[in-house]
């Protein structure tokens, strides 16, 4: 029995292998890969932000929120203007990793220059460690679907 199960479960890895082989790839969009500005590869460097719990841990709860919404605004504006295609939370960890950016921009300079308009990095209560990241182009295109299926905001 357990034999035939195995045989069973390998015919139909190999099927659904075959099957998405043979599934068409879309077409190359070569005005949407210029207007993403993608390599022949469909990728492109980007900047990760890996934000840490600062030094600054002496503030109030009320300045402190009054930071954190500052963060969430300039975040906004940096989606708005195309600058931020991914920001998330981190789970608890060991690190004092509390959060993530994708930035969309061609250098580590370029985005230090946008993290010093955050009230909560200037603040200290968050330290970014930056990266050059190499990732898909068509990354920032999820976006707007986002507002699609956002019931509440923070």
């Amino acid at each position: 029995m357990k034999k035939l199960f195995l045989l069973i479960s390998l015919i139909t890895v190999t099927l659904a292998t075959q099957a998405q082989e043979k599934k068409a790839k879309a077409p190359y969009d070569e005005a949407l890969a210029k207007k993403l500005g993608a390599d022949n590869y469909g990728m492109k460097m980007y900047v990760l932000v890996i934000l840490k719990s600062g030094t600054n841990t002496t503030e109030t709860k009320a300045k402190t929120d009054s930071l954190f919404a500052g963060h969430m605004a300039n975040m906004g504006k940096m989606v708005e203007a195309q600058k931020l295609v991914v920001a998330g939370p981190m789970g608890k960890n060991d690190k004092n990793y509390r959060g993530i950016f994708v930035l969309n921009t061609k250098s580590i300079e370029e985005a230090k220059q946008l993290l010093e308009s955050d009230p909560a990095i200037k603040a200290k209560l968050l330290e970014p460690e930056l990266y050059n990241w190499y990732g898909s182009a068509a990354l920032a295109e999820y976006l707007p679907f986002h507002d699609k299926i956002q019931k509440s905001s923070f």
